[in-house]
């Protein structure tokens, strides 16, 4: 199982972080122990006085696929659920101004929550699916899928055109405006249209 996030796939975000918007799809790596799951509390690490919330819907990946046609790309999935890539904002803004890899920033333990899972058919346009982020009850993130930069048939299948993409693969598909850091007691609540889909205690 691996965890692959999209960097860049909302121009609200790609503004707040004054980067440059991509042609095509960005995307990096978490490894499997970056998971957290079961609504598990996350630990603040003390590598970091920055973590940063972004709040993510995610696709679980049903079968293998390799060099996948865009047409076909819907068929590689059957679930979709929301998620949080959580960063180590000063460590990957500090690598950044270096020209060095930010990996641990992103793939650092237990950095990729992720919430209950619901049956595509359970939202008949794929480009039109909100989602919502809380911090203490109060809504820090708002998103739709139709904001995306790059859908979610251009992302499964640019991904495809590199590596294999097999059963239980998660891709994290970026996240919009309204990021920012988290402390210690907060709680953060995830929501895809009205389903709460996951919860996540600071401690």
């Amino acid at each position: 199982m691996k965890i692959i996030c999209i960097g860049r796939n909302y121009v609200d975000h790609i503004k707040e972080l004054d980067n440059a918007i991509p042609t095509s799809p960005v995307f990096f790596l978490k490894p499997d122990s970056a998971l957290l799951s079961r609504n598990r509390p996350f630990y603040y690490p003390s590598f970091s006085n920055n973590i940063h919330y972004e709040v993510e819907l995610v696709l679980k990946i049903s079968k293998v696929g390799k060099n996948i046609q865009k047409r076909f790309a819907n068929t590689y999935y059957q679930e979709i659920g929301i998620g949080l890539d959580m960063t180590a904002r000063d460590i990957q803004d500090a690598a950044k101004q270096k020209g060095l890899p930010w990996t641990i920033a992103k793939g650092f333990d237990f950095s990729a929550p992720i919430g209950k899972f619901f049956p595509k058919e359970q939202f008949p346009d794929p480009k039109n699916i909100a989602f919502r982020l809380d911090l203490n009850g109060n809504a820090v993130q708002h998103g739709n899928s139709g904001m995306m930069i790059h859908n979610f048939d251009d992302i499964i299948s640019s991904i495809s055109q590199f590596m294999t993409l097999r059963t239980g693969d998660y891709i994290f598909t970026g996240t919009p405006a309204g990021v920012g850091p988290v402390k210690l007691g907060d709680k953060l609540e995830a929501w895809i249209e009205d389903e709460k889909g996951l919860t996540c205690a600071i401690k």
